[in-house]
This record gives structure tokens, C-alpha cells and sequence, in this order.
């Protein structure tokens, strides 16, 4: 079966009466090489347990099932159910769940699935929920290897900036803090059925098996990022000092600074994760 083929993917979604939906950013992948440095890169094997979020019509599931021990995927459309049962019928190692990713209690899931073994995430993400599932799953503490994503090359610059770069920001430390990020590919609009108006990435998060930075607190090293690049036009003093997050004296912070070695005038966002890391186990003991 060749659902990357849209000559024979498109008539097997018309014998099923499916309408894409632009509100869920339905855009399926029908390019072949893409596909391929997709599974070429996530290294999967028949040890390898995969959760898939967003299957649509089973495109890279399939192949996923081809090579994995086991699948299981969540897909919130109604619609693209008994197309994914149709097209994964072969597989006894495939789980299909009609569910919403942002709504389920992915810990239970994970547990019944997966128990304590490792797997790895495949997901095609819409703009709209990519950062939120990217952060919760790696709050969420999971047992998760690596994430192989196909997400809007907006994000992905978000996630791949340097520090002092206009993409740096919360994301970037926050996936940076968890992972090391991998870009694969691009994979322009006429990679997908229907064409989406934007260009899209494919990126690998290689999660650490235990974070190179060290806080002291994490829950306040997070609010500390946010504080700063809610105001990142602000220098590091006042962006802190005047956080609506964390309450930070002045004079605190300054002190910290003058520990460091940075210009007190530094703003926030020119301070890379290890910086950051550092300044926040100053400042929350």
C-alpha cells in the first residue's frame, strides 16, 4: 500500500467520504523521501515502541508498523477511523485510540501500553498545539527516547535558535533543557495533500537521559525564562525585577550578575540555557 502515492491515496479517502479539515490542520505527507528520512532516522526497530499523535489516513504508520514491536497511535478525527482500520488491518502490533492528545491522560495510556519500557513519539503537529504537547510530554517525565516531528518551520527555528538571535526564546531553552534538537529535513508545501501555505521541518528531539543543566528548582528556573522573554526588550534586571512570575529583588539580581560576569545592562535573552541555569540556582536556592 502506498498512501505517500496521492493518486491512491485520494481515492481511497473519497470511497470513505472524508472531507479534510482545516480547523484540525489536516495536511497529509505524499512524498516518499520524506517519508523515508523520517523511518531512516528514528531508528526504530522490532525492540522500538512508537506512540504516534495525528496519524491521519496511516501514511507513516504504516511504515512504523512495518518495523516497530508495537504502535500505538492517537488520532482525534472521527472520521479518519475506519480509514485507519482499513489501512492497518494487516498489523497485529497496531493500537488506534480516537482521542484528543491535549485532553487524554497520557500517563494511564502510557503505563497500559508501554509500562516502564522506553518508546519513542512520530507526530505530524499542527502549529496551534506543537509547543503545548512538546512541553507537556517532557514535564510529564516519560520514558520517552527521542521525538521525530514534523512540525512549521516557525517552530522549528524557535526550537534550533541561538541565544541573542530574534527565534531565541521559552521554547528553545525549554526543548534545549530536556533535548538536543536535530534538524533532518524540509518539506515544502507540495509534500502534503492539500497544500499547506506554510513550510514544514521534519525534527528529531534526542532527549537526555538525564538533563546536562542542573537547577535547584525547577518549577522557578521556568518561571525565571518566562519572566525573561516576556520581556525580552527589557535588560535581565528589570525584566526580573518587574515579573508579574517571580518576585526578584533588584538588588538580587544585580548581585548575581556581578557573580557571573555579565553587564548588568545584559538582557536576558542573549544568555544561553547553562547561563540561565546558572543565574536561576543563584537567585532560588
Amino acid at each position: 500500500m502506498k498512501l505517500y502515492n496521492k493518486s491512491e491515496l485520494m481515492p481511497l479517502l473519497e470511497n470513505f467520504g472524508f472531507n479534510f479539515s482545516k480547523t484540525l490542520g489536516q495536511n497529509f505527507l505524499i512524498d516518499k523521501n520524506i517519508l523515508d528520512k523520517i523511518i531512516d532516522n528514528s531508528n526504530i526497530n522490532k525492540n522500538t515502541n512508537v506512540l504516534e499523535i495525528g496519524p491521519g489516513a496511516g501514511t507513516l504508520t504504516y511504515e512504523l508498523c512495518k518495523r516497530a514491536k508495537k504502535v500505538v497511535a492517537i488520532e482525534i478525527d472521527k472520521a479518519l477511523i475506519p480509514i485507519l482500520e482499513h489501512n492497518l488491518s494487516e498489523f497485529n502490533n497496531f493500537t488506534l485510540i480516537n482521542d484528543n492528545i491535549m485532553k487524554i491522560d497520557l500517563k494511564e495510556l502510557i503505563d497500559k501500553y508501554f509500562g516502564n519500557q522506553k518508546f519513542i513519539i512520530a507526530a505530524n503537529l499542527p502549529y496551534y498545539i506543537t509547543t503545548p504537547i512538546i512541553m507537556n510530554i517532557f514535564e510529564g517525565g516519560f520514558n520517552v527516547e527521542s521525538m521525530i516531528l514534523m512540525i512549521q518551520k516557525e517552530v522549528a527555528d524557535r526550537i534550533y535558535a541561538k541565544p541573542g538571535t530574534k527565534d531565541y526564546g521559552a521554547l528553545t531553552v525549554g526543548v534545549g533543557f530536556y533535548a538536543s534538537p536535530e534538524i533532518i529535513c524540509q518539506a515544502p508545501p507540495h509534500c502534503f495533500t492539500p497544500q499547506p501555505k506554510v513550510s514544514s521541518v521534519v525534527i528529531k528531539l534526542n532527549v537526555y537521559e538525564k538533563p546536562p543543566y542542573h537547577v535547584n528548582n525547577k518549577e522557578m528556573f521556568f518561571k525565571m525564562v518566562k519572566s525573561v522573554f516576556s520581556q525580552r526588550r527589557k535588560t535581565l534586571v528589570n525584566s526580573l525585577s518587574g515579573s508579574p512570575f517571580i518576585y526578584c529583588d533588584k538588588t538580587q539580581i544585580e548581585n548575581a550578575l556581578k557573580t557571573m560576569g555579565p553587564d548588568l545592562k545584559i538582557r536576558g535573552e542573549k544568555l544561553d540555557i547553562g547561563k540561565l541555569a546558572e543565574l536561576s540556582n543563584y537567585l532560588f536556592k
